[in-house]
Protein backbone atom coordinates (compact mmCIF):
# COMPACT_ATOMS: atom_id res chain seq x y z
CA UNK A 1 0.00 0.00 0.00
CA UNK A 2 3.05 2.25 -0.18
CA UNK A 3 2.65 5.09 -2.69
CA UNK A 4 4.62 4.50 -5.89
CA UNK A 5 5.01 6.19 -9.25
CA UNK A 6 1.76 6.23 -11.21
CA UNK A 7 3.17 6.64 -14.71
CA UNK A 8 4.71 3.19 -15.23
CA UNK A 9 1.45 1.55 -14.20
CA UNK A 10 -0.83 3.79 -16.26
CA UNK A 11 1.50 3.47 -19.25
CA UNK A 12 1.66 -0.31 -18.83
CA UNK A 13 -2.13 -0.62 -18.91
CA UNK A 14 -2.30 1.58 -22.00
CA UNK A 15 0.49 -0.37 -23.69
CA UNK A 16 -1.20 -3.68 -22.97
CA UNK A 17 -4.43 -2.27 -24.38
CA UNK A 18 -2.65 -1.20 -27.55
CA UNK A 19 -1.21 -4.71 -27.88
CA UNK A 20 -4.72 -6.16 -27.67
CA UNK A 21 -5.85 -3.74 -30.36
CA UNK A 22 -2.90 -4.52 -32.63
CA UNK A 23 -3.34 -8.27 -32.25
CA UNK A 24 -7.08 -7.97 -32.87
CA UNK A 25 -6.58 -6.01 -36.07
CA UNK A 26 -3.85 -8.39 -37.26
CA UNK A 27 -6.32 -11.23 -36.80
CA UNK A 28 -8.92 -9.36 -38.87
CA UNK A 29 -11.40 -9.02 -36.02
CA UNK A 30 -13.56 -6.13 -34.87
CA UNK A 31 -14.11 -5.32 -31.20
CA UNK A 32 -17.58 -6.85 -31.57
CA UNK A 33 -16.40 -10.17 -33.02
CA UNK A 34 -13.59 -10.44 -30.48
CA UNK A 35 -16.02 -9.75 -27.65
CA UNK A 36 -18.40 -12.40 -28.95
CA UNK A 37 -15.59 -14.95 -29.20
CA UNK A 38 -14.44 -14.16 -25.66
CA UNK A 39 -18.04 -14.04 -24.33
CA UNK A 40 -17.66 -10.53 -22.90
CA UNK A 41 -19.33 -7.19 -23.63
CA UNK A 42 -17.88 -5.12 -26.48
CA UNK A 43 -17.48 -2.29 -23.94
CA UNK A 44 -15.06 -4.51 -22.01
CA UNK A 45 -12.82 -4.92 -25.06
CA UNK A 46 -13.03 -1.19 -25.82
CA UNK A 47 -12.12 -0.24 -22.24
CA UNK A 48 -9.14 -2.62 -22.22
CA UNK A 49 -7.85 -1.29 -25.52
CA UNK A 50 -8.11 2.27 -24.21
CA UNK A 51 -6.20 1.37 -21.05
CA UNK A 52 -9.17 2.14 -18.81
CA UNK A 53 -9.80 -1.41 -17.60
CA UNK A 54 -7.33 -3.98 -16.36
CA UNK A 55 -7.02 -7.13 -18.47
CA UNK A 56 -7.50 -10.13 -16.20
CA UNK A 57 -5.42 -13.31 -16.43
CA UNK A 58 -8.48 -15.37 -17.39
CA UNK A 59 -9.49 -13.04 -20.20
CA UNK A 60 -5.87 -12.69 -21.38
CA UNK A 61 -5.62 -16.47 -21.74
CA UNK A 62 -8.88 -16.51 -23.67
CA UNK A 63 -7.79 -13.69 -26.00
CA UNK A 64 -4.40 -15.32 -26.58
CA UNK A 65 -6.24 -18.42 -27.75
CA UNK A 66 -8.60 -16.53 -30.05
CA UNK A 67 -5.88 -14.30 -31.51
CA UNK A 68 -3.19 -16.99 -31.62
CA UNK A 69 -0.82 -14.60 -29.84
CA UNK A 70 1.35 -17.29 -28.22
CA UNK A 71 0.71 -16.19 -24.64
CA UNK A 72 1.86 -12.58 -25.19
CA UNK A 73 -1.13 -11.07 -23.38
CA UNK A 74 -0.91 -13.50 -20.46
CA UNK A 75 2.76 -12.57 -19.96
CA UNK A 76 1.84 -8.89 -20.06
CA UNK A 77 -0.84 -9.36 -17.42
CA UNK A 78 1.53 -11.37 -15.21
CA UNK A 79 4.01 -8.49 -15.22
CA UNK A 80 1.54 -5.61 -14.89
CA UNK A 81 1.92 -3.74 -11.55
CA UNK A 82 -0.79 -4.24 -8.95
CA UNK A 83 -3.73 -1.84 -8.72
CA UNK A 84 -2.51 -0.29 -5.47
CA UNK A 85 0.68 1.04 -7.03
CA UNK A 86 -1.29 4.09 -8.19
CA UNK A 87 -0.71 7.12 -5.98
CA UNK A 88 -3.72 8.94 -7.42
CA UNK A 89 -5.98 6.92 -5.16
CA UNK A 90 -9.16 8.97 -5.42
CA UNK A 91 -9.07 9.13 -9.22
CA UNK A 92 -8.44 5.41 -9.47
CA UNK A 93 -11.25 4.66 -7.02
CA UNK A 94 -13.75 6.76 -8.98
CA UNK A 95 -12.84 5.01 -12.22
CA UNK A 96 -13.62 1.63 -10.64
CA UNK A 97 -16.72 3.02 -8.91
CA UNK A 98 -18.30 3.73 -12.33
CA UNK A 99 -18.31 0.02 -13.19
CA UNK A 100 -18.62 -1.55 -9.73
CA UNK A 101 -21.20 -4.27 -9.23
CA UNK A 102 -21.31 -3.76 -5.46
CA UNK A 103 -20.23 -1.15 -2.91
CA UNK A 104 -20.17 -1.27 0.89
CA UNK A 105 -19.63 2.22 2.31
CA UNK A 106 -19.07 3.27 5.93
CA UNK A 107 -18.90 6.95 6.87
CA UNK A 108 -18.64 8.55 10.29
CA UNK A 109 -17.97 12.19 9.32
CA UNK A 110 -20.27 13.25 6.48
CA UNK A 111 -23.10 11.88 4.36
CA UNK A 112 -21.56 9.52 1.78
CA UNK A 113 -20.79 11.30 -1.49
CA UNK A 114 -23.20 9.17 -3.54
CA UNK A 115 -26.07 10.31 -1.29
CA UNK A 116 -25.27 14.03 -1.02
CA UNK A 117 -27.60 16.76 -2.29
CA UNK A 118 -26.01 19.53 -4.38
CA UNK A 119 -26.44 22.05 -1.55
CA UNK A 120 -24.91 19.69 1.01
CA UNK A 121 -21.96 18.97 -1.28
CA UNK A 122 -21.35 22.70 -1.79
CA UNK A 123 -21.50 23.30 1.97
CA UNK A 124 -19.03 20.48 2.49
CA UNK A 125 -16.57 21.88 -0.07
CA UNK A 126 -16.97 25.39 1.41
CA UNK A 127 -15.87 24.01 4.76
CA UNK A 128 -12.43 23.15 3.41
CA UNK A 129 -9.35 24.77 4.93
CA UNK A 130 -7.56 26.27 3.00
CA UNK A 131 -10.68 27.47 1.21
CA UNK A 132 -11.61 26.65 -2.38
CA UNK A 133 -12.76 29.45 -4.68
CA UNK A 134 -16.34 29.29 -5.95
CA UNK A 135 -15.30 28.03 -9.37
CA UNK A 136 -13.50 25.08 -7.79
CA UNK A 137 -16.45 24.39 -5.51
CA UNK A 138 -18.82 24.24 -8.47
CA UNK A 139 -16.45 21.98 -10.38
CA UNK A 140 -16.17 19.57 -7.43
CA UNK A 141 -19.94 19.60 -6.87
CA UNK A 142 -20.63 18.83 -10.53
CA UNK A 143 -18.16 15.94 -10.44
CA UNK A 144 -19.78 14.55 -7.29
CA UNK A 145 -23.26 14.67 -8.77
CA UNK A 146 -21.98 12.99 -11.93
CA UNK A 147 -20.82 10.04 -9.84
CA UNK A 148 -24.35 9.58 -8.48
CA UNK A 149 -25.56 8.44 -11.90
CA UNK A 150 -24.45 4.90 -11.03
CA UNK A 151 -27.41 4.70 -8.63
CA UNK A 152 -29.79 4.89 -11.58
CA UNK A 153 -27.94 3.12 -14.37
CA UNK A 154 -29.64 0.23 -16.20
CA UNK A 155 -27.74 -2.37 -14.16
CA UNK A 156 -27.10 -0.46 -10.91
CA UNK A 157 -24.64 -1.75 -8.32
CA UNK A 158 -25.87 -3.24 -5.07
CA UNK A 159 -24.91 -0.65 -2.45
CA UNK A 160 -24.92 -0.85 1.33
CA UNK A 161 -24.29 2.24 3.47
CA UNK A 162 -23.60 2.40 7.21
CA UNK A 163 -23.63 5.96 8.57
CA UNK A 164 -22.76 6.97 12.13
CA UNK A 165 -25.65 8.88 13.72
CA UNK A 166 -23.76 12.15 14.52
CA UNK A 167 -23.63 12.80 10.75
CA UNK A 168 -27.43 13.13 10.78
CA UNK A 169 -27.38 15.82 13.48
CA UNK A 170 -24.76 18.15 12.01
CA UNK A 171 -26.56 21.01 10.19
CA UNK A 172 -23.88 21.47 7.53
CA UNK A 173 -24.70 24.56 5.47
CA UNK A 174 -27.80 25.59 7.39
CA UNK A 175 -31.02 24.08 8.72
CA UNK A 176 -32.68 24.14 5.29
CA UNK A 177 -29.75 22.31 3.66
CA UNK A 178 -29.72 19.88 6.58
CA UNK A 179 -33.41 19.06 6.30
CA UNK A 180 -33.21 18.64 2.54
CA UNK A 181 -30.32 16.22 2.98
CA UNK A 182 -32.21 14.15 5.55
CA UNK A 183 -35.21 14.05 3.23
CA UNK A 184 -32.98 12.92 0.34
CA UNK A 185 -31.51 10.16 2.51
CA UNK A 186 -35.01 8.97 3.35
CA UNK A 187 -35.93 8.89 -0.34
CA UNK A 188 -32.74 6.97 -1.18
CA UNK A 189 -33.85 4.28 1.26
CA UNK A 190 -36.59 3.37 -1.21
CA UNK A 191 -34.20 2.51 -4.05
CA UNK A 192 -34.27 -1.27 -4.62
CA UNK A 193 -30.47 -1.50 -4.97
CA UNK A 194 -29.66 0.59 -1.89
CA UNK A 195 -29.73 -0.12 1.84
CA UNK A 196 -28.96 2.53 4.44
CA UNK A 197 -28.27 1.65 8.07
CA UNK A 198 -27.63 4.10 10.89
CA UNK A 199 -25.18 3.26 13.66
CA UNK A 200 -26.64 4.81 16.83
CA UNK A 201 -24.65 7.17 19.01
CA UNK A 202 -25.52 5.19 22.15
CA UNK A 203 -23.62 2.07 21.04
CA UNK A 204 -21.22 0.71 23.66
CA UNK A 205 -19.08 -0.92 20.96
CA UNK A 206 -18.11 0.45 17.56
CA UNK A 207 -16.15 -1.39 14.83
CA UNK A 208 -15.50 1.72 12.75
CA UNK A 209 -13.64 4.05 15.09
CA UNK A 210 -10.56 4.06 12.84
CA UNK A 211 -12.44 6.05 10.19
CA UNK A 212 -14.46 5.76 6.97
CA UNK A 213 -13.82 3.26 4.17
CA UNK A 214 -15.45 1.74 1.11
CA UNK A 215 -15.38 -1.83 -0.22
CA UNK A 216 -15.81 -2.35 -3.96
CA UNK A 217 -16.37 -5.36 -6.21
CA UNK A 218 -15.44 -5.04 -9.90
CA UNK A 219 -17.24 -6.76 -12.81
CA UNK A 220 -14.33 -9.25 -12.79
CA UNK A 221 -15.14 -9.97 -9.09
CA UNK A 222 -11.96 -8.38 -7.81
CA UNK A 223 -12.46 -7.08 -4.26
CA UNK A 224 -10.85 -3.74 -3.50
CA UNK A 225 -11.03 -1.11 -0.76
CA UNK A 226 -10.60 2.63 -0.46
CA UNK A 227 -10.03 4.74 2.65
CA UNK A 228 -9.45 8.45 3.21
CA UNK A 229 -7.73 10.43 5.95
CA UNK A 230 -6.97 14.11 6.59
CA UNK A 231 -4.02 14.35 4.20
CA UNK A 232 -4.18 11.27 2.05
CA UNK A 233 -5.96 8.12 1.01
CA UNK A 234 -5.35 4.44 0.35
CA UNK A 235 -6.38 2.29 -2.61
CA UNK A 236 -6.11 -1.30 -1.38
CA UNK A 237 -6.02 -4.51 -3.39
CA UNK A 238 -4.09 -6.81 -1.04
CA UNK A 239 -6.59 -9.60 -0.17
CA UNK A 240 -5.53 -9.75 3.49
CA UNK A 241 -6.05 -6.01 3.96
CA UNK A 242 -9.37 -6.03 2.09
CA UNK A 243 -10.49 -8.96 4.26
CA UNK A 244 -9.84 -6.98 7.45
CA UNK A 245 -12.03 -4.14 6.23
CA UNK A 246 -14.70 -6.58 5.04
CA UNK A 247 -14.84 -8.08 8.53
CA UNK A 248 -15.09 -4.60 10.03
CA UNK A 249 -17.97 -3.80 7.71
CA UNK A 250 -19.78 -7.02 8.56
CA UNK A 251 -19.53 -6.12 12.24
CA UNK A 252 -20.72 -2.56 11.61
CA UNK A 253 -23.84 -3.88 9.89
CA UNK A 254 -24.68 -6.04 12.89
CA UNK A 255 -24.10 -3.08 15.25
CA UNK A 256 -26.23 -0.67 13.20
CA UNK A 257 -30.01 -0.38 13.09
CA UNK A 258 -31.77 -2.48 10.48
CA UNK A 259 -32.72 -0.69 7.24
CA UNK A 260 -36.33 -0.49 8.45
CA UNK A 261 -35.30 0.92 11.84
CA UNK A 262 -33.01 3.39 10.08
CA UNK A 263 -35.91 4.64 7.95
CA UNK A 264 -37.89 5.08 11.15
CA UNK A 265 -35.08 7.14 12.69
CA UNK A 266 -34.95 9.38 9.61
CA UNK A 267 -38.73 9.80 9.73
CA UNK A 268 -38.43 10.78 13.40
CA UNK A 269 -35.68 13.32 12.72
CA UNK A 270 -37.68 14.85 9.88
CA UNK A 271 -40.78 15.01 12.09
CA UNK A 272 -38.89 16.85 14.83
CA UNK A 273 -37.76 19.65 12.52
Amino acid sequence: MKPKNRKPNASAMKLLGQQVQALRKAAGKTQQTLAEGATVDVETIASIEQGRRTLTKTLADRLDGILDSKGVLAVGVANLPEVDQFPQWAEEYMEHEKEAISLSWYDNQVVPGLLQTPEYARALFRSRVPAHDEEKIESLTTARLERQKILYRKDPPTISFVIWEPVLHMPLGDQEVHRAQLRALREMCELPNVTIQILRLNRTSHAGLAGPFTLLETPEHQHLAYAESQRGSLWISDPDEVSILARKYAMLRTQALTPEESMGLLDSLLGEQ
